[in-house]
């Protein structure tokens, strides 16, 4: 029998519609009149107008078996945050029902559960019974609890003082310790530093293998959730576009997701230039398997490929140039074909060119590329075209042969040969 199951879920949410408040006694005593329907979405009714109504999720279906470890990946929007919260019974469905069979811990906000005012040795038993633990559970597990999170000397003071990345260290280290049959983390991980990151995705894995326990994890980190999940849901638009093996629906979310990794050059995107060449579109790839994508592990393969327009007849050499920009527009890394001595077609017509960067080595964080042509008229350069910004991509927190990211200094992580020389 499975320990999660969902059938024919839903949620809508009114636009611009403001719930009345509602009390605790309230809510208390709607579950005590009708339980089934508090979970069934039947509870508020369905008067909702279309017009000014969206469903965040809508006919979800799926079930987990004990021990799976089940990703849920998708784009901003998609619904992944509501599923999480109808399953850690904090949100009622519209529609549709959950079975749940066994206790459940949920890590879904930075500081759920914790009082700003009190210290964090406080916080930790105020959050663990939040969580359903009794106080001697609490304090068995109070040691283990603080070694986990780290936070021993701040552990007498108030956590408003806390960083965001210490509420986390807190708020995962009681979760990872409630024991739960079943564990549900949403991206909050995404706080905590390299380190921390790591340890919470060993304590998961450790959960599932060692102690047998259910695993829902969101997180738009492929490669924790290919490294942790044996199957994954993708949702799109508030409904499930597939479902099954991790690594074949990571890669079908990837290609989704990349689906701008090729770009047509507009006549208002040539930044300055002579006209004599004109690039078309640019399209970036992997260069090994040569899939088309925007998203490269640490030191992966990437591809340019430029097609372009040759105007005018002039037999003058043809150059490219690359930039690659971070997010504040600053220039990082550049690459000049000149300097290969090798030149690009130059017959009136099109062509294409290929670039390669075998190890970039830019480190985690979203780019950009512009480019240029350069026509080499004897001793002099004239712009033939310029283009800012053409494409943009993200380098994961990951390197290619799958270890995760440590923290490091710089933008670049270059390769060395190192020496013993004493």
């Amino acid at each position: 029998m499975s320990i999660i199951e969902v059938n024919n879920l839903g949620k809508r949410y009114n636009i611009g519609e403001r719930q009345g408040y509602v009390a605790l006694r309230d809510v208390l005593a709607n579950i005590i009149r009708a339980p089934q329907r508090w979970f069934t979405g039947k509870v508020h009714g369905n008067k909702a107008n279309d017009q000014n109504s969206f469903w965040a999720l809508e006919n979800i279906n799926f079930q987990v078996e004990k021990g799976d470890v089940l990703g849920v990946i998708g784009r901003n929007g998609a619904g992944k945050s509501t599923l999480l919260k109808i399953l850690s019974q904090i949100t009622p469905p519209t529609t549709g029902e959950i079975k749940l069979r066994g206790r459940v811990g949920s890590l879904l906000e930075v500081g759920t559960g914790f009082h700003p005012e009190l210290t964090g040795r406080e916080n930790v038993f105020l959050n663990g019974a939040i969580l359903g633990m009794k106080k001697n559970e609490i304090k068995k597990k109070f040691d283990a609890i603080v070694d986990f999170a780290g936070i021993e000397k701040f552990l007498d003071t108030p956590v408003k003082r806390y960083s965001s990345g210490m509420y986390v260290r807190l708020a995962f280290a009681v979760a990872a310790h409630l024991e739960p049959d079943i564990l549900i983390v949403d991206e909050v991980l995404a706080v905590g530093d390299i380190d921390f990151q790591k340890k919470c995705l060993g304590r998961m894995k450790e959960v599932t293998t060692k102690e047998g326990r259910t695993v829902i994890f969101v997180s738009h980190n492929m490669g924790a959730i290919r490294g942790l999940c044996n199957r994954c849901i993708l949702l799109e638009d508030g409904k499930i576009k597939s479902i099954g093996d991790t690594n074949r629906i990571v890669d079908e979310y990837m290609s989704i997701s990349n689906s701008a990794a090729a770009v047509e050059i507009k006549g208002r995107d040539h930044v300055k230039g002579n006209g004599s060449v004109l690039i078309n579109t640019v399209s970036m790839e992997d260069a090994t398997d040569n899939v088309k994508k925007t998203t490269f592990a640490i030191n992966e393969s990437i591809r340019l490929s430029v097609d372009y327009e040759v105007k005018d007849s002039t037999r003058s050499d043809i150059s490219f140039w690359v930039f690659f920009s971070d997010r504040e527009g600053k220039q990082i890394i550049s690459s000049f074909q000149k300097d290969t001595g090798i030149v690009s077609g130059q017959d009136i017509g099109r062509h294409r060119l290929a670039i390669d960067f075998n190890e970039l080595g830019l480190l985690p964080g979203k780019y950009s590329v512009s480019m240029g042509v350069f026509r080499h008229q004897g001793t002099g350069i004239d712009f033939a075209d310029w283009v800012d910004y053409c494409l943009t991509f993200e380098i994961d927190n990951f390197f290619a042969n799958g270890q995760i990211f440590d923290q490091r200094l710089g933008v670049v992580d270059k390769k060395a040969i190192w020496k013993v020389l004493f």
